[in-house]
């Protein structure tokens, strides 16, 4: 039988989603945790892969296992056995084709911004001291539901058949302290939001015209956008699948 688990982490301490020999990831933890639970290997393929430092609010992965009888009691167990910076929240039952990643219909990510050094925000958010334009950075990040290829905001050398994506919103809002650019899309490229915002940050600043980003975008070119920006504020917030795939 196939469940979805979904769950979040604080990802300071970990090296990105994806299993790698040499540093510790999220789903190392993950799998380590069903494994010694469910007293059997357990493999997990997760919605996406964040990269070091990155954290998300909702994630989702699959696995395959026999009949689980009381799936709110793994929960539980599994918030017991798990460190205080991965939490599940459900375990699900699904159809047995249903995939974690290639089903997912959509998918969204804050970044976090404060203007005012704060200690209690370092590990939460990227401080930025100069001040911001957010009703041209809205105005940039507007251009972005125009276009569909944004191989300019992809990391250098990744092994993807297209740099296609559906950006279906982009919006820049003050919330209390915090300034936060919320962005959903079918898929992202890799450091695709980092870079989007690093670039949004140089309209906010006055280093190019909102108009701008049409020419980099264009362009094709990793070069030509501004810089990625730190990945301790940035979130994935939630993925959406199509009611279906559901079987509970």
């Amino acid at each position: 039988m196939r469940y979805f688990i979904r769950f979040s982490y604080f990802g300071k301490a970990y090296h990105g989603w994806q299993n790698q020999p040499n540093a510790i990831t999220v789903q190392e933890v993950l799998e380590n945790a069903l494994s010694t639970l469910l007293r059997k290997k357990i493999e997990v393929v997760g919605a996406g892969r964040t990269d070091a430092g990155v954290h998300a609010k909702e994630m989702f992965a699959h696995f395959d296992f026999d009949l689980i009888e009381d799936k709110i009691e793994l929960v539980y167990r599994l918030n017991a056995f798990l460190p205080d910076d991965v939490s599940v929240q459900e375990v699900i039952q699904v159809n047995s084709d249903a995939h974690a990643r290639f089903d997912a219909i959509e998918r969204t990510y804050e970044y976090w911004i404060v203007q005012e050094k704060n200690p209690f925000y370092s590990d939460f958010t990227h401080f930025v001291r100069q001040p911001l334009n957010i009703e041209a950075m809205n105005n940039a990040a507007s251009f972005l539901l125009e276009h569909t290829d944004f191989e300019c905001f992809s990391k250098s050398n990744t092994d993807v058949k297209t740099f296609n994506c559906d950006i279906r919103q982009a919006v820049w809002k003050k919330e209390e302290d915090k300034l936060i650019f919320t962005i959903s899309a079918d898929r992202f490229l890799r450091n695709m939001v980092r870079a989007i915002v690093g670039t949004l940050l140089d309209v906010g600043t006055a280093k190019m015209k909102p108009e701008e980003i049409n020419t980099i975008i264009t362009s094709k070119n990793r070069g030509e956008a501004g810089v990625s920006v730190p990945a301790k504020g940035l979130y994935l917030t939630k993925v959406l699948y199509p009611k279906n795939i559901f079987n509970e």
